[in-house]
């Protein structure tokens, strides 16, 4: 088996790329290097530098390295960018898989997986998050993965490819230092970015319908991600027949964001009180996933806590930014 991965050297990618790797599996990595560090990759593993939108490239990186298998992780990901643009998100998120998967099927390929996203629910009112949640997705890039997630398994069903869309919950930490996240979008290095400036954290709203007021939601160390992606891509090199599966990828387990800042601050040791501010539109009171099938259908479980994500999150933001 070779598996391309696209989206390789972000930080998601970086993090398949490597645990993919460390475990025997020959990897190629495609980016465009919009969101890229090449550095993260390991020594030895192929880097092309292009889009998923680029058909003609596609064909001779399959061609060139033999591909088998596919780990499609590269998209825009960033839900108030996809409120202000979503002809791109459309255009890059969905355009740039239909190509891919074009691709794939042109060159033979028969096992794919998805980075699909939690997103795809929306606002759900229940306790666990089950793959049979409805979907409902509230801004364009939920939309893409949904949509994203329909025609992987069109194609599947069409040409005969064995699939596996996985649904992240809130991602987090890194499994070094150097594959820390470079990016400010997610919750725990915003709170960074606040610290070190000495700024207060920010909590927007505190009357949410929960035990203390604040949001709730699952985060998951992106080494575990990793290790799930190596899991499904395992999975469908056994499987002969074509299939598909839908997994959550989290912990089962609720956070506060008022709890997790809190912990940022032990580990800071900036223990300042944050600042509360109105809701934001859109955000859900509680999203904690139900685990279990991916544990029964990969033999996958979440092994690190929200202490080690947050640990080892601020050693790489301390490595990034000189601290």
């Amino acid at each position: 088996m070779t598996w391309l991965i696209t989206g390789g050297a972000g930080y998601i990618g970086a993090h398949v790329a490597r645990a993919m790797h460390g475990a025997g599996e020959d990897v190629v990595v495609l980016d465009d290097l919009s969101a890229a560090v090449p550095e993260r990759l390991p020594g030895g593993v192929p880097l092309v530098e292009g889009s998923t939108l680029d058909g003609d490239l596609l064909k001779r990186v399959f061609a060139d390295h033999g591909i088998t298998g596919v780990v499609h992780l590269a998209a825009r990901k960033q839900v108030g960018e996809s409120v202000a643009e979503p002809v791109r998100y459309y255009r890059e998120n969905i355009g740039g898989l239909a190509t891919l998967l074009d691709a794939i099927a042109d060159a033979g390929v028969r096992r794919l997986v998805f980075s699909s996203s939690a997103a795809v629910y929306g606002n759900p009112d229940v306790d666990l998050i089950t793959e049979d949640t409805p979907c409902l997705p509230v801004n364009p890039y939920g939309e893409t993965k949904l949509a994203g997630e329909w025609l992987v398994r069109a194609a599947g069903r069409a040409h005969g490819i064995s699939t596996v869309c996985l649904r992240y919950f809130n991602v987090a930490g890194a499994a070094a230092p150097e594959l820390a996240d470079t990016g400010v979008f997610n919750i725990v290095p915003m709170v960074f970015d606040r610290l070190t400036r000495g700024e207060a954290p920010r909590i927007f709203g505190a009357d949410y319908p929960t035990p203390d007021g604040t949001c709730v939601r699952d985060y998951i160390h992106v080494a575990d991600l990793a290790e799930a992606h190596l899991a499904a891509a395992r999975r469908l090199s056994k499987d002969a027949p074509a299939g598909d599966l839908t997994l959550n990828v989290g912990r089962g387990e609720g956070v506060s964001v008022r709890e997790l800042i809190t912990l940022i601050g032990e580990v800071t040791g900036d223990r300042r009180e944050p600042v509360t501010e109105d809701r934001r539109p859109g955000d859900a009171p509680r999203a904690v996933a139900s685990a279990e099938r991916a544990a029964a259908e990969l033999g996958w479980r979440a092994r690190l806590g929200v202490p080690e994500m947050v640990a080892s999150a601020w050693a790489g933001w301390q490595r990034h930014h000189g601290l």
